[in-house]
């Protein structure tokens, strides 16, 4: 089948909620993707943010496999396997958790965090405490739950009455935030760094701050780390890179890069949580399957390498660099920490990502005025300049 052929069918019987561009990828290596025609585009996308050692990567390959020969790559929840222990061991020893419970998605995660807020208060004895403090910009997911706490009419208006109980303070701003925390909110939900709300990077007093409110009212910190946990920032876990060790949440949600491109997400508590879930309060068929998490292993181990989050940090650095020499009118600000930057407009980005299909560049927004980067952590520093260089030129264009 050509090009157009896959497309063609794809239309014709696939539900269409995306908005793809007219190209088919057949294959990849490293941070580069190669369409069905033959031409190849660097990658600064990573499957939104997911894909964190590129393509082809034979460590994971291997993985893969070594799960493939044992012909078990699912048996449910109901049964032990090793690599679903093995995972969860490392998770905790590399982070704050005492427990992990593993899911399928990032919004997964977050209505996964959510219940077990409510189920704390719940065996707490707390009346009436079960609403959820979230910000503005944020984005947690299109689950009801999740999509209850993601602030955009657009997402949500076709589909309330969502989830009750979701209050907003400003992002960043901690007495919008003591304005509406009280004894009902059982859950204080955040990004340490925003990406799909426009890579916003919380204040090391912003996340302090949440981190007495919560314990004040004895509710459970989140922090949702889908899109800038897993190394993006240059530390494992994107709070990190902000408070280094200083603060630590109740909860932690991940998704996106855990397995390198496999669907998986977990959710990572302390015992404090863990001691107020009981079998059966939560479940699923899939999650945590020996393939995904034989595979999430192996990233894990390879991404929490600190001379590996040192290279992420060094290029993330050179790639804000770079971006700043374009010296274009149009970018009035860069930010970001390690490889997830968000480069700010006075124009709308969609005809940048839109002119770099055709200069073989992948680009994504992060709202409407802002062009994201989140390529694999493989990328090279020539990889890097060339993705530049090819922006600025479209830029020079507009």
């Amino acid at each position: 089948m050509n090009t157009q052929q896959i497309i063609d069918l794809e239309q014709q019987y696939v539900l269409g909620v995306y908005g793809r561009p007219p190209m088919v990828f057949a294959s990849g290596e490293g941070a580069t993707l190669t369409d069905a025609d033959g031409k190849s585009y660097l990658d600064c996308v990573s499957g939104i943010a997911v894909n964190a050692l590129g393509y082809g990567d034979p460590d994971m390959k291997a993985a893969i496999m070594e799960v493939v020969e044992s012909g078990v790559y699912h048996v449910s929840n109901l049964y032990h396997t090793a690599p679903h222990a093995r995972l969860a061991q490392k998770l905790c020893e590399h982070s704050f958790a005492d427990k992990v419970h593993y899911c399928l998605t990032g919004a997964d995660a977050n209505e996964g965090a959510f219940k077990f807020a409510r189920r704390y208060a719940y065996d707490k004895d707390y009346e009436e405490k079960y609403c959820i403090l979230a910000f503005s910009d944020a984005f947690h997911g299109r689950l009801f739950g999740s999509l209850a706490a993601t602030p955009r009419s657009k997402y949500q208006d076709p589909f309330k009455p969502l989830m009750p109980g979701v209050r907003f303070a400003l992002y960043n701003d901690l007495d919008s935030a003591r304005e509406l925390v009280d004894e009902r909110v059982c859950a204080i939900i955040v990004e340490p760094i925003q990406g799909e709300g426009g890579v916003n990077v919380a204040t090391p007093e912003f996340l302090k701050g949440l981190r007495e409110l919560a314990d004040e009212y004895d509710a459970m910190l989140i922090f949702d780390e889908v899109q800038c946990g897993m190394g993006r920032t240059g530390s494992l876990w994107g709070y990190q890179s902000i408070v280094g060790d200083e603060v630590a949440p109740d909860i932690m949600t991940l998704a996106k890069s855990l397995a390198g491109g496999l669907p998986i997400g977990a959710i990572c508590m302390n015992q404090k949580v863990a001691d107020m879930i009981h079998p059966g309060d939560h479940a699923s068929t899939f999650a945590g399957s020996p393939l995904t998490t034989n595979v999430a292993c192996t990233v894990l181990d390879r991404i929490a390498q600190p001379e590996f989050l040192a290279s992420v940090r060094t290029k993330g650095d050179h790639l804000r660099d770079l971006l700043a020499e374009l010296n274009s009118p149009h970018i009035t600000e860069i930010r970001g920490r390690g490889l997830i930057t968000g480069v700010e407009m006075d124009i709308d980005v969609t005809p940048v990502v839109d002119q770099g299909y055709e200069q073989g560049l992948l680009t994504v927004s992060a709202g409407t005025n802002i062009l994201r980067y989140v390529p694999p952590f493989i990328i090279t520093e020539d990889e890097l300049e060339q993705a530049v260089k090819i922006t600025g030129n479209i830029l020079q264009g507009l």
